[in-house]
């Protein structure tokens, strides 16, 4: 509007300040002020559409510089997770590496402790088979004792009735004479000197014969037996030497002998009897005194029961 005025106003005075002008030059330089109106006009319009235009403008800008801001502010926050994360990051990094070695040293460990485990098992399987083998073999000895202890049992019994029948057999005989006891699951006859032979005789007496066969009678009949006979003499050398008896071994010997012949005479089977000397190397008493070398000199009749049945079972354990 006020550029109008100045307009009006340039053109009043122009207008007052000239020459009369003609009338189509006036209508002329009124053609070029009403244009000019227009064009001022128009500039007008352009220029609030301009100033909008810059507003608008400058508004966008301060949006923008506050979004710049806006995302400034984000970048820094970001930039910080982003550091924060990339700490977290080396720190799960190495706890990773960490643990991967941690696992493997964990896997050879597991390795070794199955190959520990699978070697307990089998052990373990060993020791049950080697368990069930000996609880087998327990077994099969515990009946193998039970069988002994039955034997022995039945052994022990047959001795002792074996004592008790030969006891009866003998007695008519002195104390002195002979005596009948059992030792180590035997049944030793000791018959002394006075009741078989005269000193230095080899000669069995008739009351010892007599003796002897009684003897015989009471286990001829029993084939399950073993019979030693020995002789025994005192330390005291030989007076008389023969040729065929130079020393109380060979006194004992024929001493041992002759009495073995009564016996098988008399029914013992000889498969079952043996006789053996001892001479004076078996003493009963020191050879200090008469009546302790009395004692030496004998003769004893050791019956055994037959003990292979026993030995089977020893030799199958």
């Amino acid at each position: 509007m006020n550029k109008n005025l100045v307009l009006l106003f340039v053109a009043l005075t122009f207008i007052s300040t000239s020459c009369v002008v003609t009338k189509k030059k006036f209508d002329d330089m009124l053609a070029q002020k009403v244009k000019a109106e227009g064009d001022l006009a128009d500039k007008s319009t352009e220029l609030e559409k301009a100033n909008a235009d810059i507003d608008s403008l400058n508004n966008h800008a301060r949006k923008l510089v506050q979004d710049t801001l806006n995302l400034s502010d984000r970048f820094k926050s970001m930039t910080t997770r982003i550091e924060g994360l990339s700490k977290d990051y080396e720190q799960l990094n190495t706890y990773y590496k960490n643990l991967v070695n941690s696992s493997g040293k964990l896997n050879r460990d597991m390795t070794q402790q199955s190959e520990q485990l699978l070697a307990i098992q089998r052990n373990l399987e060993t020791t049950r088979k080697l368990n069930d083998s000996l609880s087998v073999s327990l077994s099969d000895r515990e009946r193998k004792v039970k069988e002994l202890e039955n034997i022995l049992s039945e052994k022990d019994k047959a001795v002792q009735n074996l004592k008790t029948k030969i006891t009866n057999a003998l007695l008519n005989f002195k104390e002195n004479d002979l005596t009948v006891k059992v030792k180590n699951g035997k049944v030793y006859v000791s018959l002394a000197e006075q009741l078989l032979f005269k000193s230095g005789s080899i000669v069995v007496d008739s009351k010892g014969v007599s003796a002897l066969q009684q003897l015989a009678k009471a286990i001829k009949d029993q084939k399950d037996l073993n019979i030693t006979v020995e002789g025994h003499t005192d330390n005291i050398p030989m007076p008389n030497k023969g040729e065929y008896m130079q020393d109380n071994w060979d006194l004992s010997v024929l001493r041992a002998t002759a009495i073995t012949k009564i016996l098988t005479k008399a029914g013992v089977s000889s498969t079952q009897i043996t006789s053996s000397g001892k001479a004076e190397f078996n003493p009963l008493a020191p050879n200090s005194t008469p009546e302790s070398r009395q004692k030496n000199r004998r003769t004893e009749i050791i019956i055994t029961p037959n003990l292979d049945e026993l030995f089977k079972i020893l030799e199958s354990k």
